[in-house]
């Protein structure tokens, strides 16, 4: 066997390689390797479909590589941040709520979500005083029967800014940051309303 076949042998083990592999990254370096291997190969065999198709696929290798790289590095940036109003205002809509008022009601459809710019709101079924800042309503939008798991009033006058269910839908599907932030926020609302559920729950005799 000359240098050259096992050059060829090299590489459709490589290629062999790249199908056994489940996870894209170390997929994506087996690709450009084998496709280095095959062009080497097809240059010195002076096979020329096989250097040609090669020549081909290692760039868009490479290319599908690096999107994988900068979708990591995207998401781990998007881990830190939150639903900010300065991000959103664009998208939204200023409110103001009397003190009393009703701002949804547990059952009702979810048709926006709200972010408090001013004054105090309540989570009735929890008890929960809101502060400025805080979302409110995602729950539902993003819920499968698209309604609403609680009843919040103002607890005083209140300054907020709303988001359409469809405008919300858009920004999920269009910006990651913003997709994996209201994840994020999803969780730990449950996870909070849950925790102050049991701390509240009477113990047994």
């Amino acid at each position: 066997m000359s240098w050259i076949d096992f050059l060829g042998y090299a590489a459709a083990a490589s290629a062999i390689a790249t199908f056994c592999m489940g996870t894209m990254i170390p997929l994506r370096f087996a690709a450009i390797g084998s496709n280095a291997l095959f062009i080497a190969f097809g240059a010195l065999a002076q096979i020329y479909p096989v250097l040609i198709l090669h020549l081909i696929l290692l760039p868009v290798n490479t290319a599908r590589l690096l999107q994988i790289v900068r979708l990591i590095q995207s998401v781990k940036t998007a881990q830190s941040t939150d639903l900010s109003l300065g991000r959103l205002l664009p998208f939204m809509s200023r409110r103001f709520a009397k003190a009393g008022e009703v701002l949804m009601r547990k059952g009702d459809n979810a048709d926006r979500m709200y972010i408090l710019a001013k004054g105090k709101l309540e989570i009735r079924e929890i008890r929960k005083i809101v502060e400025p800042g805080a979302a409110l309503g995602e729950i539902g939008i993003f819920a499968r029967d698209h309604k609403r798991i609680a009843t919040v009033v103002c607890v005083t006058d209140c300054e907020l800014y709303e988001l359409s269910d469809d405008k919300a839908m858009q920004l999920y599907f269009q910006d990651r940051e913003f997709g994996l932030a209201v994840l994020q926020l999803i969780i730990a609302r449950l996870t909070g309303h849950m925790d102050l559920l049991q701390a509240r729950r009477p113990e047994s005799p």
